[in-house]
């Protein structure tokens, strides 16, 4: 992990996003962290994997509520059948 003031990264920014290519780095005002440059590939992997995992909190929860009102969950194959899919 690299870290760099942001007063100091005013003049290294092409170095900076040089870095960033292989490793995040974290700009920080008053040595805390306030911003991080990350390569796009790696921004647009995270931001994935964030949606996914909040697909499975939302599933695990909706599996949850389901339990906790003892209702019995409507197969999919049944949905379908209903809808003329």
């Amino acid at each position: 992990m690299s870290e760099i003031a942001i007063t100091e990264a005013r003049g290294r920014l092409a170095s900076i996003v040089d870095e960033a290519r292989t490793a995040p780095v974290y700009l920080t005002r008053r040595h805390r962290p306030v911003a991080v440059v990350v390569d796009p590939s790696q921004l647009a992997q995270l931001l994935e994997d964030a949606e996914e995992l909040a697909d499975i909190r939302a599933v695990d929860a909706a599996w949850e509520e389901t339990q906790r009102l003892d209702e019995t969950p409507i197969p999919w194959d049944e949905v379908k059948r209903e809808l003329g899919l």
